[in-house]
């Protein structure tokens, strides 16, 4: 899809604006939209996302974050999920694990189901480099799969890393 404004560039921002239940989409290129002063958040911050889902699942619930008569304090901190739930952040690292039941299934559905940092790669990678990082991720898959006692997704995952030696 080309750019709405200069024709010439992929757009690759896409707006959607909803005003007087009347829908707009604008499709733009990075150049573009930086020209129009549209500033582009790639990232959102973790304790951000977290604090969204709980209060929307709490919503969905019908309840607070907390039931009221038992509210659930970090021995390390003192954190609470209804205090998180204002500050948008967790108080120590101890959180996770004290609150490992409401955070997981939070965490899991923002990332496709995995609960565990995998890494990022960058979009400009030199295929070398690539191709390394793809063997060292088929290697952990590997392994994964061996612990699980998956043999056959072990076996398939070797083959895979036999093909690029």
């Amino acid at each position: 899809m080309l750019c709405q404004s200069c024709k010439q560039r992929t757009a690759t921002i896409h707006l959607t604006e909803i005003a007087n239940n009347q829908r707009t989409e604008t499709h733009l290129c990075q150049e573009c939209a930086q020209e129009q002063g549209l500033t582009v958040k790639t990232q959102v911050p973790l304790n951000d996302l977290l604090n969204t889902l709980l209060s929307a699942q709490a919503q969905a619930a019908g309840s607070e974050p907390e039931s009221p008569g038992r509210e659930h304090a970090c021995p390390e901190c003192g954190m609470t999920l209804k205090r998180f739930a204002k500050e948008s952040l967790l108080g120590c690292p101890q959180d996770y694990k004290e609150f490992h039941d409401e955070l997981m299934p939070l965490i899991e559905k923002n990332q496709n189901g995995k609960s565990t940092h995998a890494g990022k790669l960058p979009s400009h990678m030199p295929p070398m480099n690539r191709r390394e990082s793809e063997l060292i991720s088929l290697q952990r898959k590997l392994e994964q799969a061996i612990r699980n006692e998956d043999y056959e997704t072990a076996a398939a995952l070797r083959d895979q890393i036999r093909a690029y030696s």
